[in-house]
C-alpha cells in the first residue's frame, strides 16, 4: 500500500481484509509504542566526525546488535553498512564485500543490490554511499568544500535556527520531492542521493559526487507473435522476482498478505524453497490486517483464500491477524509527522502501518516483505503513447489509445489528455485545470501548481516556481515511459516510517517489485509485452500463473483505502484545524496563510477535490506538525560504538 490516497496510480496498494484466525490486538498497545518511539525518533545509526584531522566513525551498538548495523574491516580500510548489501542473509559478506570493491584505489565498480547506506574510511579516501532505490538516509554537513560531520539523522547535523527555505518550498511541490533532491530542512546539511557515491579525502575535503554505475540488463526481444512475447517476458520477470525475493529473505521474514496479486506473489515466492535457495524456507509469518466492517472486510474471502494457497507452500508459516477495525488516517499524526527526521508527507497513513509493524517486531522478524511497487513496475506503460506522439507514429497512437480507453473504461480524450499532453507541458494543464475549477480552495488543484494556502511571495522568495519545473521533469522527464519507473520508486511505500521505527522494531521494511534486476526487467519490455487490455498487470498473472490461485489471479479491481481516510478526516478534522491555528512557528504563518488552510481542511472532509488535492494538503498538514515540534525535541540518541578513533 503506498500511503497515498491516490488509488488508480498507487504503486503497491496493500488492501486489508479479515480471516477466521485468532487476532492479535495491537489497538492500545501499538499506540503507546509509537509515542515513545516518537521521542527521539530521529535515527541515527551511524555517525562521522573528524578529530585532529583524522576521522573517527561510530556505530550505532543497539541497531548492531539487532544487525541493522554491519562493521567489516580489512586492510583496505573500514566500512559501517546500514540496511544490507546483496543479501539480507548474510549482511557481513555483503559489507565486505563493499569494502573490497570499493577500497581499491581508483575502483568504480557497480553497486550491489539492497537497502543499504554505507560509510567507507579507506586508507586514503572516505566514500559515502546509497542504493539505487534509496530506502537508508544518509546526510553530510558541508562548508566550502570540507565537510565535519556525516550521519543517517539530518536533524543531527543541523541547526533548528537555520532552515532552508528552498527546501520547504521543494517538498510542497509534491511527494517525491524530499528523496532525489539534494536539499534538507536545514542549512549546510545535504543528502546522498540514491544510486551516489560521495569521495572525500581522508580529512573530510569534498573530491566528487557521482551515480553509481548500476547493472540493467538489456533483453533483445524478437518480432514474434504477441503470446510468445508475453509468456518470453513473463518467465523473465518470474525469475527477476525470484531473485529479488530471495536476497531479501532473513532469519525470521515477515510478508504482508492482503489477498491481492502483488502482496500475494510476493508470499508465495517467499514459501517455495527456490526463493529462499535452501531445502525449506526459514520462518515465514503471514502478516495481514483485520477488518471486520465496511468495505474492506469485503477483501475477507481473496485473503482467505491467499491464505490457504500460501500454506500449502509452507505449512509451518504463521498467520498472524492484526485487528486493525478501530484504525483511521491521522491517528497520532502528531507523534508520526511531528517528530519524524525530516517533514513526512504521508505520516497522516502511518497508524496503520504501526499496528502491523508492532506485531512483526513481538515476533522478531528481522525483514517485512510487501507487495508494493507492482502497480507501477509490472503493469503495462501509459506513456508508451506519449513516445508514440513525439515519434510521429499517429496511427499507432489512435489504434493504442482507443485499446487503453476501452480497458480502463474511460474515454479516449482522457486517455490522451493524461498520457500524451499532460506529460508534454505539465504546469501549463495544471495551471488551465486551476482556472476551470477554481472556487474551492481544493479545486484543480495538482501536483504541481501552487496551492492557495502557501502565500505567494514566500513562493516567489525562495524558489517555487522553480522547484516545479524541477518536480514536473523528475516525474515526466523527455521520457515519460522512462521516467515513470524513477518516480514511482519514491511513490511506492512509507519508508520513513520503517526508518523511525528501525531501533525498537529490529527490521525495515523492502520491496522486491522495486528490485533492480525486476526494474531494469521491466525497463527492457516492449510495450506488446505488458499490455492486455482490461486486463492489468497481465504479465505479472502470467508469470504467476502457477502459484496464483484463480481467483486472486482473474481480479482486477481492488478496494481502495478511502475508507481510512474518510473516516481520519471525520475524526480528526477539527483538531487539524486547531492545529494550524494554534501553531506558533514563525515560519508557519510566513509560509502558510493558515485560514485558508484551513478552510482545505473542511473542504476535504465534505468530499471537495482529489487524490491530487488531498496530497497536498496533507504534507502541507505534516509541515505545519513537524515546524511546531521541531525546538521541543531532545538530541539525546543510542550510545555509539567507536570503529574508528582519530588520534
Amino acid at each position: 500500500m503506498c500511503a497515498s490516497t491516490r488509488s488508480p496510480c498507487t504503486p503497491g496498494r496493500l488492501r486489508r481484509a479479515c480471516a477466521s484466525l485468532t487476532p492479535i490486538r495491537e489497538g492500545t498497545r501499538s499506540r503507546r509504542c509509537s509515542r515513545s518511539v516518537a521521542r527521539g525518533s530521529d535515527v541515527e545509526a551511524l555517525r562521522l566526525e573528524w578529530a585532529a584531522g583524522a576521522p573517527r566513525l561510530r556505530a550505532t551498538e543497539a541497531m548492531a546488535r539487532q544487525g541493522l548495523v554491519t562493521t567489516v574491516s580489512s586492510r583496505a580500510g573500514t566500512a559501517v553498512v546500514v540496511g544490507w548489501a546483496g543479501s539480507v542473509r548474510d549482511r557481513v559478506a555483503g559489507a565486505h564485500g563493499l569494502l573490497d570493491d570499493f577500497g581499491r584505489p581508483g575502483a568504480a565498480p557497480r553497486l550491489p543490490a539492497g537497502d543499504y547506506a554505507a560509510v567507507l574510511v579507506c586508507r586514503d579516501r572516505v566514500l559515502l554511499m546509497r542504493d539505487e532505490q534509496a530506502r537508508i538516509p544518509l546526510f553530510f554537513r558541508e562548508s566550502g568544500g570540507q565537510v565535519s560531520a556525516v550521519s543517517t539523522s539530518a536533524r543531527r547535523l543541523g541547526d533548528f535556527e537555520e532552515l532552508e527555505r528552498r527546501y520547504f518550498c521543494r517538498y510542497l511541490t509534491g511527494n517525491m520531492a524530499q528523496p532525489h533532491s539534494e536539499l534538507t530542512p536545514f542549512a549546510g546539511v545535504h543528502r546522498v542521493l540514491g544510486g551516489e557515491v560521495v569521495e572525500l579525502s581522508i580529512t573530510g575535503r569534498m573530491r566528487g559526487r557521482a551515480l553509481g554505475r548500476v547493472g540493467h540488463a538489456d533483453h533483445p526481444w524478437d518480432s514474434t507473435a504477441d503470446g510468445l512475447r508475453l509468456s518470453g517476458a513473463a518467465k523473465e520477470l518470474r525469475l527477476a522476482l525470484e531473485h529479488a525475493v530471495g536476497r531479501r529473505m532473513g532469519t525470521m521474514t515477515a510478508c504482508h498478505v492482503s489477498g491481492g496479486t502483488d502482496s500475494t506473489s510476493v508470499a508465495l515466492l517467499a514459501a517455495r524453497p527456490t526463493a529462499a535457495g535452501q531445502d525449506s524456507p526459514r520462518d515465514l509469518v503471514l502478516l495481514a490486517g483485520r477488518f471486520g466492517t465496511g468495505e474492506l472486510a469485503g477483501e475477507q474471502p481473496y485473503l482467505d483464500e491467499a491464505m490457504k494457497e500460501i500454506h500449502r507452500h509452507a505449512p509451518g508459516a504463521r498467520p498472524v491477524m492484526v485487528d486493525v477495525g478501530d484504525v483511521a488516517d491521522f491517528d497520532d499524526f502528531q507523534d508520526h509527522a511531528g517528530d519524524a527526521d525530516e517533514p513526512h508527507a504521508h505520516a497522516f497513513r502511518a497508524p496503520f502501518w504501526s499496528r502491523l509493524h508492532a506485531a512483526a517486531a513481538e515476533l522478531g522478524c528481522d525483514i517485512l516483505l510487501t507487495g508494493c511497487g507492482a502497480d507501477a513496475m509490472v503493469d503495462a506503460n501509459p506513456f508508451h503513447l506519449h513516445r508514440l506522439a513525439r515519434t510521429g507514429q499517429l496511427r499507432q497512437l489512435t489504434k493504442q489509445a482507443r485499446a487503453w480507453a476501452a480497458g480502463s473504461e474511460r474515454g479516449v480524450r482522457d486517455v490522451v489528455c493524461d498520457y500524451v499532453m499532460r506529460p508534454a507541458l505539465p504546469l501549463t494543464a495544471e495551471r488551465i485545470t486551476a482556472l476551470v475549477r477554481r472556487g474551492t480552495v481544493l479545486g484543480g488543484l495538482g501536483s504541481f501548481t501552487r496551492p492557495r494556502w502557501l502565500r505567494p511571495g514566500f513562493a516567489r522568495a525562495h524558489g517555487y516556481r522553480e522547484a516545479g519545473i524541477a518536480e514536473s521533469r523528475f516525474v515526466f522527464g523527455r521520457r515519460p515511459e522512462q521516467s515513470l519507473f524513477e518516480a514511482a520508486n519514491y511513490l511506492a511505500a512509507p519508508d520513513p516510517l520503517s526508518w523511525r521505527r528501525a531501533r525498537q522494531d529490529g527490521f525495515f521494511l523492502s520491496h522486491p517489485f522495486l528490485d533492480h534486476e525486476v526494474i531494469a526487467t521491466m525497463r527492457s519490455l516492449p510495450p506488446e509485452a505488458t499490455f492486455r487490455p482490461g486486463r492489468p498487470k497481465a504479465v505479472l498473472r502470467e508469470a504467476m500463473a502457477d502459484l496464483l490461485p484463480s481467483r486472486i489471479r482473474g481480479r482486477a479491481v481492488k478496494v481502495p483505502f478511502d475508507e481510512l481516510y474518510a473516516r481520519g478526516l471525520r475524526r480528526h478534522g477539527d483538531e487539524l484545524i486547531d492545529l494550524c491555528r494554534s501553531a506558533r512557528h514563525p515560519l508557519v504563518a510566513e509560509m502558510f496563510d493558515v485560514e485558508t488552510l484551513c478552510r482545505a481542511v473542511r473542504e476535504a472532509q465534505l468530499g471537495v477535490g482529489d487524490a491530487y488535492s488531498w496530497d497536498r494538503m496533507n504534507s502541507s498538514l505534516a509541515l505545519v506538525v513537524w515546524l511546531e515540534r521541531l525546538d521541543r525535541r531532545g538530541c539525546a540518541g543510542g550510545a555509539g560504538m567507536p570503529v574508528i578513533a582519530g588520534s
